[in-house]
């Protein structure tokens, strides 16, 4: 039973790994796609007779990082909750965090 138990501890730690990758992962798209749209858009504009300042500074170029920040913002909430920890080996270190946590909460039912 203590096996299965382990194994089932190390399955939720793994999950909640496989959530910080996916928010990571997310984090990575939204600053590439966004930093690429946003030059694009300021080098039209500035193609367009605007200078750099007013196609830099324009609503339209800030406007997609705003509205994806916000679901950004969601998906870390989500994963994070109100803490949030980056560092080295930090996939083994959350697995033994997550697996060390699920541990204490199954020992208060016994």
């Amino acid at each position: 039973m203590e096996n299965y138990s382990k194994e089932e501890q190390y399955l939720k730690a793994k999950k909640r790994v496989d959530q910080l990758k996916g928010f990571y992962w997310h984090l990575a798209s939204y600053l590439i796609v966004n930093t690429f749209i946003s030059s694009v858009k300021v080098i039209s504009n500035i193609h367009n007779g605007e200078t750099f300042s007013e196609a830099f500074f324009d609503f339209g170029t800030f406007a997609v990082w705003f509205m994806w920040g916000i679901g950004l913002a969601f998906h870390a909430f989500g994963v994070f909750g109100v803490r949030i920890a980056f560092g080295k080996n930090w996939e083994e270190r959350k697995i033994k965090q997550f697996m060390q946590e699920e541990q204490e909460r199954a020992g208060k039912w016994e």
